[in-house]
């Protein structure tokens, strides 16, 4: 990439943050337990394309409205965590219905969309990204390139888990109970983030 930015740094910063369970994670997991690995595998698209607009969205945002509009960073989290708030309870209501019918709740639209309101976007933008990326096609194509390699395998892993988990292979698991719990974990990244905003 650039001399001051090693490409190592910027890759094992994007895996760590991307491994970490998150919205997005929690509902390629819940998209696997309810499909199969087959049908879930085309959200990763979706999230893929999530991230890259938040990420140049926030870009913008911190270097242009942010310095006249300070409160506007607050007003922004808390919409994020209402429609987070939002999908977890969808998630919740889902879990004890049919397979087919209760993965309609995470559709193309709904990973897209949570993955724009991921604050792991605003990370990227703030500190992963090298600033240079914003200033310079041909670094923004590499690292763009470069994520959309650490992001596919990642989103595998998490579909496959959550396929597994709903085929009945990990015995000791109650596919409904893990949804569940996946809907909580979307449930309490909602309420960090209006903590922080608040904060």
């Amino acid at each position: 990439m650039t001399s001051d930015f090693p490409t190592l740094v910027f890759v094992l910063s994007t895996t760590i943050l991307l491994l970490t369970p998150g919205p997005t994670n929690t509902l390629l997991a819940a998209a696997g337990l309810g499909r199969g690995s087959r049908e879930a595998f085309p959200l990763i698209g979706f999230a893929l394309a999530g991230y890259l607009i938040a990420i140049l969205g926030w870009e913008i945002f911190l270097t242009s409205m942010q310095n006249y509009y300070p409160w506007l960073s607050m007003i922004v989290r808390v919409v994020c965590s209402c429609y987070l708030l939002y999908v977890a309870v969808k998630l919740w209501m889902s879990a004890e219905k049919p397979p087919i019918s209760g993965s309609k709740a995470i559709g193309p639209a709904t990973v897209f969309v949570t993955t724009m309101l991921n604050p792991k976007g605003l990370l990227f933008a703030s500190t992963i990204f090298p600033p240079q990326a914003f200033d310079n096609m041909q670094v923004y194509l590499i690292t763009t390139a470069l994520f959309a390699c650490m992001v596919v395998p990642i989103g595998i892993i998490w579909v496959v888990f959550g396929a597994v988990v709903g085929s009945g292979r990990v015995i000791s698991v109650n596919p409904v109970k893990v949804q569940r719990a996946l809907a909580l974990v979307i449930a309490v990244f909602s309420a960090t983030i209006v903590w922080t905003a608040i904060h």
